[in-house]
């Protein structure tokens, strides 16, 4: 059988793969030990092809991590099929169980799978969102994700982005739930709330995954109840990121929507969290994850428990792009997350995103991710990127 333009379609083989930390402007993170802007946290993947055909992925984790994991994965994934992404990529986590599931290795897999997609699409003229089930919309409305700062600070930042065409906002991490002062939290939502555009969203994030978080229940019972004061769509990782029971509590009795689940990897992390009923928003990261293998069968899955999927995409613009694909092919989707102000987003494309009159994102119908880097860009954040294109 032959695919376009006579391409033998029995097999596409991975002949390498090359990993291109990002540095130089690593946005803040609003962590307690805080990311510097040489801080490795992400890193571009390339898988290459004996069709000539290149595939792009990210993974969320620091780079010598990354290329480290890489060494482990590439004799596992060197001569596979690229055309199959959900097989090979399958592949990985099965055979590396032993070596710490869920953790580096997992978001390795994240970028190459990720990679295989965007292979697939291109070799068979489709985007990932058509190949993933089809598209139910052409674009979708991006989030601004913003750190939480002092008051007046927080809705100038707000009026900024808005005047920039943004109508939702997750603000987040900063000082929120640090300083044991409950009236400089609603401040800064208040804040918020008044800088937003007419019909604007706010999201808030607590960020009780960042190290030592010093807040339990009782707090997050009394925090929700003051976001639904200030209708704030959803209260986001408001407890650490393992107490179950606690999130099955909060959820049971907050007037305001609960996610979570942006640290937990692989599917099967997610089941007894869905399972006991956790969370009302469920936000696998792609980067993280499992990759879009992974992303899509958590968001069906979370589906048939009544959950809403939102991605966690605080990651890069192919994090973005692949959010971008499966918020085509779920039929659910009306949100994806866009770091405000990050070069990692805004400034490594050939074409960047832009926000539409209404603030929304097209969804590319082009093949793969539907996006293309632009190596003299990426060049300026990745000391290893030639790797990535040739």
């Amino acid at each position: 059988m032959h695919g376009p333009a006579g391409k033998s379609t029995s097999a596409v083989r991975i002949t390498r793969v090359a990993v291109a930390p990002l540095v130089g402007e690593s946005p803040p993170g609003g962590w307690s030990e805080e990311i510097k802007a040489d801080d490795s946290i992400h890193a571009l993947i390339a898988v290459h092809t004996d069709a000539g055909i290149t595939g792009y992925g990210s993974a969320f984790a620091e780079g010598r991590l990354v290329a480290a994991g890489m060494k482990v994965l590439e004799p596992l994934i060197v001569g596979e099929n690229a055309l199959e992404p959900e097989r090979v990529s399958e592949k990985l986590h099965q055979n590396t169980f032993w070596m710490g599931r869920g953790g580096t290795l997992t978001h390795c897999i994240s970028g190459l799978d990720i990679a295989l997609w965007d292979i697939l699409g291109k070799f068979t003229g489709l985007s990932i969102g058509r190949l993933a089930g089809g598209r139910y919309r052409d674009r979708v409305t991006p989030y601004c994700s913003l750190l939480m700062d002092e008051p007046s600070i927080m809705a100038d930042e707000i009026a900024g982005y808005s005047e920039s065409g943004f109508r939702a906002f997750k603000i987040g991490w900063g000082p929120f739930g640090r300083r044991d002062d409950y009236k400089l939290d609603e401040a800064i939502v208040e804040a918020a709330r008044r800088a937003l555009p007419e019909g604007g969203k706010l999201m808030v994030d607590a960020g009780a995954s960042d190290a030592y978080w010093p807040n339990g229940l009782k707090w997050a019972l009394r925090t929700a109840d003051m976001l639904a004061d200030h209708d704030v769509c959803w209260f986001e990782e408001p407890l650490r990121p393992d107490d179950i029971d606690d999130f099955v509590t909060l959820r049971r009795e907050s007037r305001v929507p609960i996610a979570g689940g942006e640290v937990l990897t692989r599917r099967q992390a997610y089941l007894p969290f869905l399972m006991r009923g956790a969370f009302d928003i469920v936000q696998p990261d792609v980067t993280k994850v499992g990759g879009l293998s992974e992303q899509r069968r958590i968001a069906r899955m979370a589906d048939d428990f009544g959950v809403r999927y939102v991605g966690h995409g605080w990651n890069t613009a192919l994090g973005l792009a692949a959010d971008l694909q499966l918020a085509a092919a779920l039929p659910n989707v009306d949100l994806v997350e866009y770091i405000g102000g990050s070069a990692y987003v805004d400034d490594i494309m050939a074409k960047p995103f832009a926000l539409d009159a209404e603030g929304m994102l097209g969804i590319p119908d082009l093949p793969g991710l539907g996006v293309s880097l632009d190596p003299e860009r990426v060049a300026k954040y990745a000391p290893d990127a030639a790797g990535l294109f040739t």
